[in-house]
């Protein structure tokens, strides 16, 4: 019967051993939850080339400055699609980019 007891403590100790009940872990794991959730958003018809390229995935400078330069020739931009107009920007860079160009 010794010998049980000293097993089923063993054993639990074992089982209980990764358990954290630390405050840090669920704060810091919301936290990075809550940054994920953040988008960071760019209007394209006001942002700077440099602001394209820092926010919007697949855009440099140079594709950066394409766009200023059509809405300079065209105006604003009235629709997110009408950036595919633009050379070299198409439907899989606006894909990489949904929810991060505002008009």
């Amino acid at each position: 019967m010794k010998l049980f007891s000293l097993l089923c403590i063993l054993l639990s100790s074992f089982v209980f051993s990764n358990i954290s009940f630390a405050d840090s872990t669920p704060t810091t794991s919301a936290k990075v939850k809550q940054e994920q959730k953040q988008v960071v958003q760019v209007n394209i018809n006001t942002a700077t080339a440099e602001e394209l390229s820092k926010v919007l995935t697949g855009i440099g400078p140079s594709k950066a400055h394409k766009i200023i330069e059509y809405r300079e020739k065209f105006g604003p931009f009235v629709s997110v699609e009408q950036l595919k107009e633009v050379s070299g920007i198409g439907q899989a860079t606006l894909d990489k980019n949904a929810g991060k160009i505002i008009l």
